[in-house]
């Protein structure tokens, strides 16, 4: 993929924490930048997904995570890191992402990630509500993002910490 098929990115500074003895990033770290730029990806779309309220609307656990090394991120590079929605099912989101060395097209990992929407209490996956499928779609064709007061169903569940579109 190139740059620019996703709509979406943000940078990530490697902290010491996240490096081996060698000063590269430990691999396992890479799944924690993803769930970190899934959150941005998200709250730029007007939804906190770590919100508790939201979460009984709309939670998702991974069921798969595929990543792909292609070179070494090292202690306080600078990252970007790009996120798309490629796919949504009836109970499914398949995101990509792909990370680059910050104002540079090399690329140090990609991946696909799987995620099937849920409901904590019973432990069962359920559909992808409408209002979301509605709002990353729509993001997905015109980059545009749809007024929260325009989704009926998801508005009701609007954080207060983020404005009304």
């Amino acid at each position: 993929m190139s740059k620019l098929n996703f709509n979406f990115s943000a940078d990530l500074r490697v902290r010491w924490s996240e490096c081996d003895a060698q000063g590269i990033v430990y691999n396992a770290c890479y799944v924690t930048y993803i769930d970190i730029i899934q959150s941005e990806y998200f709250r730029n779309l007007g939804v906190n997904i770590y919100d508790s309220n939201l979460r009984r609307y709309f939670d998702m656990v991974t069921v798969k995570a595929t990543l792909e090394y292609k070179a070494p991120a090292r202690l306080d590079d600078l990252i970007s890191v790009y996120i798309k929605t490629s796919r949504i099912g009836l109970k499914s989101l398949t995101m990509h992402t792909e990370m680059y060395l910050s104002e540079s097209d090399d690329l140090l990992n990609k991946s696909e990630m799987i995620y099937v929407a849920f409901e904590a209490e019973t432990g069962l996956s359920k559909c992808v509500p409408n209002d979301i499928r509605i709002l990353v779609e729509n993001y997905e064709k015109t980059r545009e993002i749809i007024p929260m007061v325009k989704l009926l169903d998801l508005s009701e569940f609007q954080d207060s910490k983020y404005p009304k579109q």
